[in-house]
């Protein structure tokens, strides 16, 4: 009877631990994301590379001179995860902000010393323009000729 009892809660704490994982790439975009998007720079730090980091920072000295309507309209946004492809120590995380919906973006990751980190850079930034479809080209209006019969 003990023995069973024993074997279940042990069982159980086993299927909670992997359940409260932290340490895969949705949950930490998660984690950055809601950070980010929610002017909470503190945890977007907590999971971000040494660069990602320089730019969560940059973004934190942009923020102090927003509005409080800017900051408290940033606290209701939500984030949804799309997909998560992950390969080998790399993922890519698409999702979608609840201000921007049918908007979807994509956030890189990189697993070093073991942990899934954001790894985020302004090359990235130039990459996703990049990607943008062109506007589509119109045609420039023609102006008359002048007329060279005119005297």
């Amino acid at each position: 009877m003990y023995r069973k009892l024993t074997i279940f809660i042990v069982s159980l704490l086993l299927v909670g631990a992997t359940a409260c994982n932290k340490n895969n790439p949705e949950a930490v975009a998660k984690q950055f994301l809601n950070g980010f998007y929610k002017m909470e720079y503190e945890k977007a730090r907590q999971v971000s590379t040494e660069q990602t980091v320089q730019l969560v920072n940059l973004m934190e000295q942009f923020s102090i001179q927003y509005p409080d309507s800017v900051k408290q309209n940033a606290k209701k946004k939500s984030i949804e995860i799309v997909e998560v492809k992950e390969e080998g120590d790399n993922a890519t995380v698409t999702y979608i902000v609840s201000d921007e919906p049918g908007e979807q973006q994509k956030l890189k990751l990189v697993k070093q010393n073991g942990k899934w980190l954001v790894s985020h850079s302004k090359q990235d930034d130039i990459e996703d323009m990049d990607e943008e479809e062109p506007l589509e080209e119109q045609p420039a209006e023609s102006t008359p000729a002048p007329d060279s019969t005119a005297v």
